[in-house]
């Protein structure tokens, strides 16, 4: 197993790079979050002309056949912009859960002719995936309740997890509440018995830990923008004759900075390569924290101007902050560690 870049992903990186590059600048995420979050023209460029829907998705359903490192690469790609586009929701989540069920919505969801999103509280983690749903099934009906789940109102179609099945619903009531992460919205879904269609067994668990271990590369996207962007102005900002760059204060807290993103790196380029228990767990018990502090002090080197609502790094904070508590927090995912690896818990 290599931690490196292929020559493929390196490819693919910089098709999604250029894209978002003349598409979505951080004056046009800032622009939109006063209206609708969503971008669903970028995200048609991004299915259709790029592929990324399909990443994971089998050539005989029209996908790529990927692996999850491409998709890390996408994730990287995306958090660095703040990209307000369903991909983890659909071509993460939503698609790795119906992957063991071939269903012909597979189809759909690579070409991006439909959006999914699995009902699901983004609060949920692999170690309590039930956590903020109340959900249940009748004679092909759904019933209940499911919050914070995200990518819901701009999905065509709701995966719901129910007692180890997986149901495709169309109708419910999706209600969008008030979301740290102004990108990244989320919404209460109510069934008020919807008709059903069940397409297969379910891992739920699994599922989640599949997409906590890629939710570690978008972190990774957010700490390098923010490293990347404050490194660049400290060199332009000057104060007493000299750039602010160079105070030796400075320059120990952005080494240091830059040591977390390495580390960071390393951590998600092996739970892109081994989704196992332990490399999702030790991911994300880092990267989580790595993309917050990188936030924290892009906010704070950055002076006044990184307080104003102008300026886009409190997007990236919030974005870390929100997926800081998303698919398990780092003490969710640091316990589970523990007791993967052995080490014993307090008397």
């Amino acid at each position: 197993m290599t931690l490196l870049y292929s020559e493929v992903e390196e490819e693919l990186r910089a098709a999604v790079r250029g894209l978002l590059a003349d598409r979505c600048t951080p004056a046009a995420v800032l622009k939109r979050i006063e209206s609708e979050p969503y971008d669903l023209d970028l995200w048609k460029t991004l299915a259709g002309e790029i592929g990324v829907a399909g990443l994971l998705v089998p050539e005989e359903f029209g996908g790529a056949g990927a692996s999850a490192s491409e998709v890390a690469v996408v994730l990287e790609e995306l958090g660095r912009a703040v990209a307000p586009v369903p991909f983890l929701t659909s071509s993460v989540l939503a698609t790795q859960a119906l992957l063991p069920t071939r269903d012909e919505l597979l189809g759909e969801l690579a070409e991006g002719r439909k959006t999914a999103a699995l009902a699901v509280s983004f609060a949920a983690s692999p170690y309590l995936p039930g956590r903020g749903s109340s959900v249940s099934v009748d004679g092909g009906r759904v019933s209940g309740s499911v919050s914070g789940v995200a990518g819901a109102e701009v999905a065509d179609v709701l995966l719901v997890p129910v007692e180890g099945d997986l149901y495709a619903v169309e109708g419910a009531s999706v209600e969008v509440v008030p979301s740290l992460d102004l990108t990244r919205p989320v919404a209460t879904v109510t069934f008020a018995r919807a008709r059903a269609r069940r397409v297969g067994a379910c891992d739920l668990a699994g599922v989640l830990r599949f997409g906590a271990g890629l939710l570690a590369s978008e972190q990774l996207g957010v700490a390098e923008w923010c490293l990347d962007t404050t490194l660049a102005y400290v060199k332009e900002r000057h104060q007493f004759a000299r750039p602010i760059g160079s105070f030796q204060a400075i320059k120990h807290r952005l080494a240091d900075l830059w040591l977390d993103v390495v580390r960071a790196r390393a951590a998600a380029r092996n739970a892109a390569a081994d989704t196992s228990s332990v490399s999702v767990a030790v991911a994300q018990s880092w990267n989580a924290g790595v993309a917050v502090h990188a936030a924290e002090e892009a906010v704070q080197l950055h002076g006044g101007i990184g307080m104003t609502w102008e300026h886009p790094v409190h997007l990236y904070l919030k974005r870390a902050k929100a997926t800081e508590i998303a698919l398990g927090t780092p003490g969710d995912h640091r316990e589970a560690l523990a007791s993967l690896v052995g080490v014993p818990g307090p008397e």
